[in-house]
């Protein structure tokens, strides 16, 4: 496999422009800023400084709430091609990448997932004729609501036709945590110098930059079908189903590990490591393996590491800002209790917001991620 000689094909030519996006993301947040007193009807108030965070935390009398919302992408398109030739649905893979997008969201700031929606909007209602299909769905999304340990509440499921492809489906949904204790809420405050920058490992793309991963199976030899050097078709290691990171996060906090912030790396990729509020600089020194499917999306799509680090997980899933004393514990909690391989990769220091990469000499300023 050899990548083309034109100009690379990067995140944003495909259509995912984050610079365009982030505005839009910004003006919402400054004008939902005004809604917050109506809150205080209730007796609660809302924590400002989650706003440009992952999630919404507002506080109640026994403890924070938090709450977000969250899409699976264009993912399941994956899933459809692919059974083509599989034989399967794939749709229980899919629906645990849903979850997963909703809960990794919710857990940074210190929650623990309580309730899950599902919306599951169509085109046309015939799409849940295919029974298989469907079943696999429902059945995925309750088996990864267990593995985050939340009670599926319910949900929607619309028929949109003019605006969705009937031939499709879009998966998403919310979920409501707590925080309890108080100690345990992560908005980035409690940072600082000589933290250690701890990863997890992912299992895949998770389902972030699949937009650029369809564009490549257009120009592999044989699509989604294409074999990797491990045997496996693209297609299915695209579809390997997302960490879902929220019993380890819980098994940190019961442990006594003292988490000052998390980061779970999605959209933005590694220049999600400087969203918290304060002005610190990030060294990485040690990065992971990179999963095969990763490294023939940056071969095909001819995009260096600073494109791909800056858009997708490579490798690591979910990032914790620990002390340098719980790493060997963090790690042995993530191996033992949970089969993830996880490391210190790095560790902060003063100085003005950025991430430097240094294995692959990449430095994101802290002006490339506009998510505030």
């Amino acid at each position: 496999m050899t990548g083309p000689e034109k100009e690379p094909m990067t995140y944003s030519s495909t259509g995912v422009n984050y610079d365009a996006m982030d505005p839009i993301k910004r003006l919402a947040q400054l004008k939902a800023r005004s809604t917050s007193k109506n809150l205080n009807r209730f007796g609660m108030r809302e924590l400002e400084a989650s706003r440009g965070e992952s999630a919404y935390v507002w506080e109640e009398q026994d403890g924070f709430r938090a709450f977000v919302v969250e899409g699976l992408g264009t993912k399941n398109i994956v899933a459809d091609e692919t059974r083509k030739f599989s034989g399967k649905t794939h749709y229980d893979s899919i629906a645990q990448d849903t979850v997963a997008m909703i809960v990794n969201d919710l857990i940074v700031v210190g929650a623990a997932p309580q309730v899950v929606n599902a919306y599951f909007a169509v085109g046309s209602s015939d799409w849940f004729f295919d029974e298989e299909r469907s079943k696999d769905l429902v059945d995925g999304w309750a088996k990864a609501c267990n593995m985050a340990g939340a009670v599926w509440g319910g949900g929607e499921t619309p028929t949109l036709k003019g605006i969705i492809d009937p031939s499709t489906i879009d998966l998403s949904g919310s979920a409501v945590g707590i925080i309890k204790p108080k100690g345990r809420l992560a908005l980035g405050d409690k940072i600082e110098t000589g933290d250690a920058i701890f990863l997890v490992e992912s299992s895949g793309i998770h389902a972030n930059g699949l937009t650029l991963a369809r564009k490549v199976a257009d120009i592999l030899p044989e699509g989604y079908r294409t074999k990797l050097s491990d045997g496996r078709m693209y297609g299915e290691a695209l579809l390997t189903p997302t960490h879902i990171y929220a019993k380890l996060v819980e098994d940190l906090f019961e442990a006594g590990v003292d988490v000052h912030y998390m980061v779970n790396i999605t959209g933005h990729g590694w220049r999600k490591l400087m969203r918290a509020e304060k002005d610190f600089s990030y060294v990485v020194e040690t990065v992971p393996e990179v999963p095969e499917e990763l490294s023939v999306i940056q071969r095909i799509s001819g995009n260096d590491d600073n494109e791909m680090y800056g858009n997708f997980n490579m490798g690591a899933g979910f990032a914790l800002f620990i002390l340098e004393k719980d790493v060997n514990l963090t790690r042995q909690i993530s191996l033992q209790n949970h089969k993830l391989t996880a490391f210190k990769a790095g560790y902060v220091e003063k100085g003005e917001k950025q991430v430097f990469i240094k294995p692959k000499n990449i430095l994101y300023k802290s002006k490339q991620l506009g998510v505030r």
